[in-house]
C-alpha cells in the first residue's frame, strides 16, 4: 500500500475531504441540503435532534482534521505523537463503521454516494495509519 500512495497525499486528500464535509454539514444546518438524505433518513422535522447530531458531527470532523494535520506535520504536536497515531486508527475504524452504516441505511443516497466515499476515505486513513 505504501507504494501506491504516499502518506502525505493520503493526508492531504483526507484534509480536503474533511473540509468538504464541514461545508456539507453547515449546508445541512442552514437547510440548503435536505436532512432526509443523512442520518438514515430518521430525522424528519426535529430541528433540535438535527442540530445536536450535526454539531456532534462537526466536532468529530474537526477533531479528525486536527489529527490528520498533526499526523502529516502541518501542526507540530510531537509530544502527542502516540495519541495522534491512535487517533488515526480510530478514524479508520470510524470510517469503516460509517461505511457499514451507509450500506444498511434506508436512504439510497447514503448507499450509492456516501458508502463509496467512506470506503475510499477509510483506505486513505489506513494508509495514513500505517505510516510511522
Amino acid at each position: 500500500m505504501k507504494k501506491w500512495i504516499s502518506a502525505n497525499l493520503a493526508g492531504n486528500i483526507l484534509l480536503s475531504s474533511m473540509a468538504m464535509l464541514i461545508i456539507f454539514e453547515v449546508l445541512v444546518l442552514i437547510k440548503v441540503v435536505p436532512s432526509d438524505i443523512i442520518w438514515g433518513g430518521q430525522i424528519k422535522n426535529s430541528t433540535t435532534v438535527l442540530l445536536t447530531l450535526e454539531i456532534i458531527a462537526l466536532l468529530v470532523t474537526l477533531t479528525f482534521a486536527v489529527i490528520i494535520a498533526a499526523k502529516i506535520g502541518y501542526i507540530p504536536l510531537d509530544k502527542f505523537r502516540p495519541a495522534i497515531n491512535i487517533g488515526v486508527w480510530l478514524m479508520f475504524a470510524y470510517l469503516v463503521l460509517n461505511t457499514l452504516g451507509n450500506l444498511v441505511s434506508g436512504v439510497s443516497f447514503e448507499k450509492l454516494v456516501f458508502a463509496p466515499i467512506t470506503v475510499i476515505l477509510a483506505f486513505f486513513a489506513l494508509r495514513l495509519a500505517i505510516e510511522k
